[in-house]
């Protein structure tokens, strides 16, 4: 009844001595002066998407299959514990390099020499084009998945990734790029790769696991602006030894906060390479 409750509230500001009532106003004169609110000047109308020649017909046909979602079990690989640390890069390119020796196209087509330099990784391990491998949780499961890169011909690299389970090896990732970098990004895998078509700009592709489809799918896929690294005054060309590029002649994008870089080759993105 706020007819009652008035006259307490008059009754109890009457209670505060002058000096007390003084301190309390200080406070909020000073702050007033201090940290008061300012404009940040007029705020931008939203605007919402308009759908462009919103007569077409529907899609009927499907589009051309690229192959982003093939799975693949790798034959006659065994991993013990489903632990992929134990199984060894070479002998599961090996094993699916004798399931399909006429692959030589698409997203994981290897060249005939490629090949033949995987058949010697036992006799000639200097040569041998696989890579280190990586383990990483990219599913989010709790458990490493594998990470395979293959060095090949034209300055190609093939990037595949294989999830343990039944025992067994199955392989949810298969690409080949001109790449600059493979990076890992919490569980993406982000390849880099320099445009052949614009100068001072590459691709930037992060694949992510997709649960429902059960396979590293390219989420992201972006042409990145590049930032040109300056030549050291009285720095030399380095020698070509077959190894490493000289990570300072290459551009250096910005690269996303806590990204783990895991390998990279060659330069220039090649004509359709890649599953796409």
């Amino acid at each position: 009844m706020p007819h009652r409750r008035r006259p307490a509230v008059r009754r109890a500001a009457r209670l505060v001595p002058p000096v007390a009532a003084a301190a309390l106003l200080l406070p909020l004169v000073a702050c007033g002066s201090a940290g008061e609110l300012r404009s940040a000047g007029a705020t931008p109308t939203a605007v919402g998407p308009v759908r462009l020649w919103p007569d077409l017909p529907p899609v009927t046909a499907p589009p051309v299959d690229y192959g982003e979602n093939d799975t693949q079990r790798v034959p006659g690989v065994r991993v013990p514990d489903g632990d992929v640390r134990r199984v060894d890069p070479v002998a599961v390119v090996r094993a699916e390099l004798e399931a399909s020796p006429d692959r030589y196209s698409g997203a994981d087509g290897m060249d005939d020499a490629t090949a033949r330099a995987v058949r010697r990784c036992g006799t000639e391990p200097a040569a041998c084009p696989v890579l280190a491998p990586y383990h990483r949780d990219l599913t989010g499961d709790g458990e490493e998945e594998l990470v395979v890169g293959i060095r090949m011909t034209d300055q190609l690299v093939a990037v595949r990734c294989y999830l343990p389970e039944g025992g067994g090896l199955t392989r949810i990732m298969s690409t080949v790029e001109q790449l600059v970098s493979v990076e890992l990004a919490g569980r993406d895998l982000i390849l880099r790769a320099v445009s052949a078509g614009f100068p001072g700009y590459e691709y930037r592709t992060a694949w992510s696991w997709d649960a429902q489809q059960r396979t590293m799918l390219p989420a992201r896929d972006e042409i990145v602006r590049v930032k040109p690294t300056p030549p050291r005054p009285g720095a030399l060309p380095a020698p070509d030894a077959g190894g490493e590029p000289d990570a300072d002649a290459e551009p250096e994008p910005e690269v996303a906060p806590g990204a783990d870089a895991v390998s990279g080759a060659g330069a220039g993105r090649a004509p359709g390479a890649g599953a796409r």
